[in-house]
């Protein structure tokens, strides 16, 4: 199976976080399904960081190792990720957020997530 992990499962997941119940780490760690991160969750790090919103659990230098180390793929916006968020409607406001979900439509992927708003738009979602 291929998922798009959100931005909270990458950090809780580079943390060793133990709001990630094993479930949810089996998933992850399952090398028959392909892990996915957009690099939306990358820009949303970087800038929550830089502000001071955010404080990760490793330097942010590590995060390129942490993706390597756990075999994630980055998956890149295209063009068709941009028509899906032009129309996808506003149940949440969050911009990174969005282009997970418009992400996930566009490319029939599951969402591993923490956020119940996801529930609200029609792409199949894993709570964690």
């Amino acid at each position: 199976m291929r998922y798009l992990i959100d931005t909270h499962i990458l950090i809780w997941h580079g943390e060793n976080n133990p709001a990630l119940k094993p479930p949810i780490l089996d998933l992850l760690n399952n090398l028959e399904n392909e892990i996915l991160v957009s690099h939306a969750s990358l820009w949303e790090i970087a800038i929550k960081v830089s502000l001071g919103k955010l404080k990760l659990g490793f330097h942010i230098s590590r995060l390129e190792d942490v993706l390597i180390e756990n075999g994630f793929t980055l998956l890149a916006f295209d063009f068709l990720h941009y028509q899906t968020l032009s129309d996808l409607p506003f149940h949440h406001s969050d911009p990174f957020d969005r282009m997970i979900i418009a992400q996930s439509m566009a490319d029939n992927l599951q969402i591993v997530t923490h956020d119940e708003k996801f529930k609200l738009y029609s792409v199949p979602v894993i709570l964690a």
